[in-house]
């Protein structure tokens, strides 16, 4: 994933964690795409300290996630949900071929294992 979505979900998970400005800065640097320069003026602070601002608080997210897990398990989930889904649309495609009780018997195991991370 890249660095930009990866801290944006990362973001969505441990944002409020962090302190306002940091949410700030990071919010309209990877979401709005405002250059450090455009934050630095908006907050009459110096290009570094936006800069460390944002390196320090992307730092604390890598943090959390790295203790908690939150996002990948997310990740992992919405790739399994996918993969179920792919798998009932060629099941409704063809129901009645030889493959249709395989992808069916596929789509409880993915289901399964969904269920199995989220009572953890």
């Amino acid at each position: 994933m890249e660095k930009v979505a990866w801290v944006t979900l990362l973001y969505d998970f441990y944002g409020q964690l962090l302190t306002e400005k940091q949410q700030k800065f990071l919010e309209l640097y990877y979401e709005d795409d405002l250059s450090l320069g455009e934050i630095a003026d908006k907050f009459t602070v110096s290009r570094q300290a936006v800069h460390d601002s944002l390196k320090r608080a992307v730092q604390i997210l890598v943090k959390y996630e790295e203790e908690l897990g939150l996002a990948a398990n997310f990740t992992e989930q919405r790739s399994k949900v996918a993969e179920a889904l792919a798998l009932a649309e060629e099941f409704l495609l063809s129901p009645n071929s030889v493959d249709g009780f395989k992808k069916i018997k596929q789509i409880k195991e993915l289901l399964l294992e969904i269920m199995e991370t989220v009572k953890k």
